[in-house]
């Protein structure tokens, strides 16, 4: 895809974007699970049903304004940050208009998804009576960046941000898309995040074009330097020590015996996701270089040899 092929989504935004369209999400009173248990392992461990099960609903409360707090960094410090830059035409890369535009739109709406979230946070603070423990500061990107654009000469860094960003785009989509499917939780929490997906659905797709716009034009060298940098991103990317973090101080907030809270502790060290091809997370990463054109690059399917199925290696 060449820049001028760009055609730009505003029709779609404006007859389907969440900030148009959509009523403010209620949390409901009712018996359905406000978080899945699913995605809070803690919950279905051995120790955890057999010493406290009592403390369930609490625990997946706290995981909610978590996932809360999450979104609202990545909205608004992540993606936010990088499609103003875009949207303004100040980004090292240059776009056209169109592209800028939509640039916008993502800014709208991920400022958008950030705020509801916050309402929803609150809805659930003043129905449970919960208050949230200390949330992180930061969430895997805001040190998997970093990590990059370390490693990556001065004239590659946008290009990187911008690289990293859409495999993060491409991926929270996949991610709430199964999390709008459970049918465990509240109606609430599945229209909220049904409406995420709506406008997730549409930013992928963006991000993935710009990428493909960048990658077809971008010189052999800089194909392979930046190649050499997507292990590094994706390693930290993947790293269990905030949700570790998390977990650890869920469980010195629960009102159990010190070695039930060790046994948890270890219980939840030994539940975490290795990072490699098996990792849940992986096969939507793949998927991203796949659609972005980055994986027909030799120097890119070398770089993620540890990542890909047999069949693209040698592809």
């Amino acid at each position: 895809m060449n820049a001028e092929d760009y055609v730009s989504f505003v029709d779609a935004w404006e007859a389907r974007a969440t900030i148009r369209t959509r009523p403010r999400r209620i949390v409901e009173d009712d018996t359905r699970l406000i978080y899945p248990l699913s995605r809070q392992p803690l919950v279905l461990s051995e120790t955890f049903n057999r010493e406290c099960p009592h403390l369930r609903d609490y625990a997946l409360v706290q995981s909610l304004y978590k996932f809360i707090n999450d979104v609202v960094i990545f909205e608004t410090e992540i993606v936010d940050k990088t499609a103003r830059s875009i949207a303004k035409d100040r980004f090292a890369i240059r776009f056209p208009f169109a592209c800028r535009y939509d640039a916008m739109t993502v800014v709208v709406d991920e400022d958008y998804h950030a705020l509801v979230a916050m309402d929803f946070m609150q809805q659930t603070i003043a129905l449970t009576g919960i208050e949230p423990i200390p949330l992180p500061g930061e969430i895997e990107l805001s040190r998997a960046i970093p990590a990059a654009l370390a490693r990556a000469p001065q004239h590659l860094r946008s290009a990187v941000e911008l690289i990293c960003v859409s495999i993060a785009e491409n991926t929270v989509t996949n991610d709430v898309a199964a999390f709008a499917r459970d049918d465990s939780v509240k109606q609430s929490v599945k229209g909220l995040m049904a409406d995420h997906l709506l406008d997730e659905g549409r930013h992928s797709g963006f991000w993935t074009r710009l990428v493909r716009i960048y990658w077809q034009g971008a010189p052999q060298a800089d194909r392979e330097t930046i190649a050499a940098i997507m292990p590094v991103f994706i390693r930290e990317y993947l790293t269990n020590e905030i949700q570790n973090g998390f977990d650890f101080v869920l469980i010195d907030h629960l009102p159990v015996a010190d070695s039930v809270r060790q046994a948890l502790k270890d219980e939840t060290l030994a539940l975490s996701f290795p990072i490699n091809a098996h990792h849940p997370l992986v096969g939507n990463i793949v998927r991203f270089f796949r659609n972005s054109s980055m994986l027909e690059s030799p120097c890119v399917r070398t770089a993620l040899v540890d990542y890909l199925p047999a069949r693209e290696v040698s592809a």
